[in-house]
């Protein structure tokens, strides 16, 4: 398979339409991001206005990618869609029209996890990143932690038991009273509280040697808090915030030493945190790993990681079927299928 030149990729799979456009394997020609709002009054993502807002800025959102590269249809190379996972609703406005639009201009196809998508936004701001590196998926739907073994090639270590660390921020919000989306909010307010001298708060964890996480407990440990306690709110925010931070960089330290690696890629939604940047900074200074976080504009959903991601698909597998199905659920793909248990990398 050729070098692909310019390719267009579309991602639908939640509250953000995006259209980016892709030269080569890592220049981010155009990444336009279009949010949806209507959620806010709501508290969360309502599935169904969603799917709307994704079929009416689909269109008007590709035209602005293409325009901010004077490229037009007929020059694009490829394209590329999140099939999975997502909400169903979402993915069935943006695969489609994909495929269609693919099919149109009669060039290659390819649908793209959004989990691998996310592990791409590391390869955008980091062009010399070779794997193998342990890569963290951490965001309002996922919380994964991942052996990247090569590209498009993954070992699962662990993930979320419960909530999801974003949803988890999200949820801890509405308690405190404060709008949707409510990850940005909590650490501004948190940003004015302290996080452990009024009342430490259990770390959120699943176990001393486990790799998997767990944020329920937390979420439920803040709204006994609230129940119970007549206590200043950026207290609350600071001290949820401190544990949340703390549970996931321990769980990246346990995994870092189990496996060896010396790259440590963390993308995702919750990777633009600025207090979980600090604390992984210093983890990586004091455990001695390379500590990589995606620019602000790649680690929240976007396309011009799902653009990466389908270009390295296509150069290695060719294009997807037109079959293709969405999927609200789908493990990381690897080059025979879904993904397998494959040997993890000992130290």
């Amino acid at each position: 398979m050729k070098e692909c030149g310019l390719c267009l990729a579309i991602e639908t799979s939640c509250d953000e339409t995006a259209a980016a456009v892709l030269a080569g394997r890592t220049c981010v020609r155009a990444n336009v991001v279009s949010s949806q709002y209507v959620h806010a009054r709501y508290g969360g993502v309502v599935p169904e206005l969603a799917a709307r807002a994704h079929a009416q800025m689909v269109v008007p959102v590709c035209r602005a990618a293409l325009d901010q590269t004077d490229a037009g249809f007929a020059d694009l190379d490829c394209i590329a869609a999140t099939f999975a996972p997502g909400l169903m609703g979402a993915l069935l406005v943006g695969l489609p029209f994909a495929k269609a639009l693919a099919r149109s201009l009669d060039v290659p196809f390819v649908g793209v996890n959004h989990l691998e998508g996310h592990l791409f936004a590391l390869r955008l701001s980091f062009p010399d990143l070779t794997p193998p590196f342990l890569g963290a998926v951490l965001s309002g739907g996922h919380t994964e932690l991942i052996v990247v073994e090569d590209w498009c090639r993954y070992h699962r270590l662990g993930g979320t038991l419960d909530d999801a660390c974003g949803e988890a921020f999200d949820k801890v919000a509405k308690l405190l009273g404060l709008p949707y989306p409510g990850g940005a909010r909590v650490e501004e307010l948190a940003s004015r509280g302290r996080p452990t001298v009024a009342f430490p708060l259990p770390v959120a964890g699943a176990g001393p040697d486990a790799l998997d996480f767990s944020f329920s407990g937390l979420k439920t440990a803040v709204r006994y808090r609230l129940r119970d306690h007549d206590d200043e709110p950026a207290d609350i925010a600071a001290s949820f915030q401190h544990a949340a931070v703390e549970g996931i960089g321990r769980r990246l330290v346990a995994a870092r030493h189990r496996t060896g690696l010396t790259a440590v890629g963390v993308s995702g939604g919750v990777a633009a945190n600025r207090r979980l940047r600090e604390r992984l900074a210093e983890l990586a200074a004091e455990h001695g790993f390379r500590l990589l976080v995606p620019k602000m504009c790649y680690c929240t959903d976007n396309a011009a990681m799902i653009a990466a991601a389908g270009v390295e698909r296509l150069a290695r597998f060719g294009p997807s079927p037109l079959s293709l199905a969405a999927r609200a659920r789908a493990p990381l793909q690897t080059e025979t299928g879904p993904a397998v248990d494959l040997p993890v990398i000992s130290s």
